[in-house]
C-alpha cells in the first residue's frame, strides 16, 4: 500500500469496509502488528496517527496528550486525560486512534508513580467497549461487543476500533493482571473491568480472576471480580459462570455486593425468566449501603456516575417494560 494513501469514505460506501481489511488503513491489523519495542520505549513517532482519525480529525493531539501523561505535573496530565478522553472516547465511542493508544496508557496506568492512574486505565476499559448511555440491561451492562454496523463522524467503522482496542488489551493482559495486585483498590476494579474486555487468553484471564477473587477482601473488588468473570464468560460462551454465579447469589452467607454482583452477571448469562428466589435475593441486598458500596464498581458508574447504579441495574433487568425511573441518589 502506498504510504500517501488515506481513508476513503466515499470508497467504502460504495465498494464495503472490507476493501480495507487487514491492510494499513485497518486499525485492528496496525495495533495487531505494533513493535513491542515501540509500546515499551513510547515511541510515538513511529505510530501511524495521521492515517486514523479521532473525533474532531486528525493531528498530532492524541501523541501529544499520551506524551504529557508522563509528566511529573499532576495538573498537566489532568489536562492532557481530559483532552483525551474528549478525543478519542467521545460520547463514549471509540476512535480508530484510541485504539491505538491502548497501549501506551496501559504503561501509563501501570507504572506506580504516574498521576492519573485511574483514570487513564478507565479509559482503556471505556474504549474496548461500544457506546453504552447507562445500559444496564441484560443484554447490554455486560457486554464487550457491537453488534450493529456503526460509523463514527469520520465514517470510520466503529466496531473496527473497538476490536482493535479488545486486541490491545488482551496482547497487554499480562500488565493489567499485575495490576490485580495493585495496593490501590480502585486500580484492582479498574483492572477488572478492563480485563473483561479482552479478546483472548480468555481461560488464562478468568483463572487469574477467580484467584484474586479467592483473596480479596476489598467489597467493591470483589464485586468487580464477579462481573469480570461474568462478562468474560459471557463474551466468549463459558458456560461454567452460570452455575458459579448461581452458587454465589444463592449462598446466604456471601457479602452482599458478591450476592449482587453474581446476581447480575447470572441474569447477563441466561436467557431465563427470573426465578422468585433471585428476585427475592436482590430485595434483600440491594439496601442503601450496598448501592453506596457497589458506586465504586465500574459497571455501576457506567449505568449511573451518580452512585445509583445497582439501583438502576437491577430495574432494568427486573422490570425491563417499565418506563425509566430516577433512582434515588445513595449520597444525598
Amino acid at each position: 500500500m502506498a504510504a500517501e494513501e488515506v481513508y476513503d469514505v466515499e470508497r467504502v460506501m460504495e465498494h464495503g469496509p472490507e476493501i480495507y481489511a487487514g491492510t494499513g488503513l485497518d486499525v485492528r491489523a496496525v495495533v495487531s502488528r505494533m513493535p513491542h519495542e515501540v509500546k515499551e520505549h513510547f515511541l510515538l513517532d513511529r505510530v501511524p496517527w495521521h492515517r486514523f482519525p479521532h473525533a474532531y480529525g486528525t493531528d498530532d493531539s492524541v501523541p501529544r496528550g499520551l506524551a504529557a501523561l508522563r509528566s511529573d505535573d499532576a495538573a498537566q496530565v489532568d489536562r492532557a486525560l481530559g483532552s483525551l478522553w474528549s478525543t478519542v472516547c467521545h460520547q463514549g465511542a471509540t476512535s480508530p486512534s484510541g485504539a491505538l493508544a491502548v497501549p501506551f496508557l496501559l504503561r501509563v496506568a501501570a507504572d506506580p508513580s504516574a498521576h492519573g492512574r485511574a483514570g487513564t486505565l478507565e479509559l482503556v476499559a471505556e474504549l474496548a467497549r461500544p457506546e453504552h448511555f447507562g445500559d444496564g440491561t441484560r443484554a447490554g451492562l455486560l457486554r464487550s461487543t457491537e453488534g450493529r454496523v456503526l460509523w463514527d463522524n469520520n465514517g470510520y467503522l466503529v466496531h473496527w476500533s473497538v476490536e482493535a482496542a479488545r486486541d490491545a488489551v488482551a496482547a497487554d493482559a499480562d500488565t493489567l493482571l499485575a495490576l490485580l495486585d495493585d495496593p490501590v483498590p480502585d486500580i484492582r476494579s479498574l483492572a477488572c473491568y478492563a480485563l473483561a474486555t479482552a479478546s483472548g487468553a480468555v481461560g488464562q484471564l478468568s483463572a487469574a480472576l477467580h484467584d484474586r477473587f479467592r483473596a480479596e477482601e476489598e467489597p467493591a473488588v470483589r464485586a468487580s471480580l464477579v462481573l469480570a468473570i461474568g462478562q468474560l464468560a459471557r463474551e466468549h460462551s463459558d458456560g461454567h459462570a452460570v452455575a458459579w454465579t448461581r452458587a454465589l447469589w444463592s449462598d446466604p452467607e456471601r457479602p452482599a455486593e458478591v450476592r449482587a454482583g453474581a446476581a447480575l452477571a447470572w441474569l447477563c448469562l441466561v436467557d431465563d425468566s427470573v426465578p422468585e428466589e433471585l428476585r427475592a435475593v436482590l430485595d434483600d441486598v440491594v439496601t442503601s449501603d450496598t448501592v453506596r458500596l457497589m458506586a465504586a464498581v465500574p459497571w455501576m458508574r457506567a449505568v449511573d456516575e451518580h452512585g445509583a447504579g445497582l439501583t438502576r441495574c437491577a430495574a432494568q433487568m427486573l422490570r425491563p417494560d417499565a418506563r425509566p425511573v430516577v433512582a434515588p441518589d445513595p449520597f444525598a
